[in-house]
């Protein structure tokens, strides 16, 4: 391919803002009327509210604020005695000690462990992760499960 044999594409026409009345665009060039958005280099940051407190700042703190965070769902070594050798989030779910297989499930050691098991869940407490290893089973921390995606499209029919 030669140099003159390139094909360009044609120049995007930019739009001139503040040109004059007649320019369509003209005069205030679209910015209102003055205010700190009419003028240049300033910008009001995301959520600044002139000086009071932002929005986003305000909720934790209003009555009735409920964290939306989803709590763990707690499992203890008494309840892993009842299990077989090797334990995951679908067993405890399986079991019913778990609400599902999904949620956020942390090992806490309260009370023991009498049999050597192995166990993948996605957290557990060091002093519970001291005492498995302590009973002679391992633990590997997992990921967390993926609730399987379901399609929202109707069929057309």
């Amino acid at each position: 391919m030669k140099y003159n044999e390139l094909k360009t594409s044609k120049p995007v026409k930019t739009n001139r803002v503040g040109r004059g009345i007649s320019a369509g665009r003209g005069k205030t060039a679209g910015r209102g009327t003055k205010g700190q958005g009419s003028r240049t280099g300033s910008k009001a940051k995301p959520g600044f509210a002139g000086g009071a407190n932002p929005l986003m700042q305000q909720l934790p703190k209003l009555p009735g604020f409920r964290s939306h965070r989803e709590k763990s769902q707690v499992v203890t070594l008494d309840q892993l005695n009842k299990l077989g050798a090797n334990i995951d989030a679908k067993t405890l779910a399986e079991s019913k000690i778990v609400n599902n297989a999904y949620a956020n499930i942390k090992v806490v050691a309260k009370g023991e462990l009498n049999k050597k098991i192995t166990v993948k869940l996605p957290a557990a407490s060091q002093s519970a992760i001291a005492a498995i290893e302590a009973a002679g089973g391992t633990f590997e921390a997992a990921p967390r499960l993926q609730r399987p995606k379901t399609s929202t499209k109707k069929d057309n029919k």
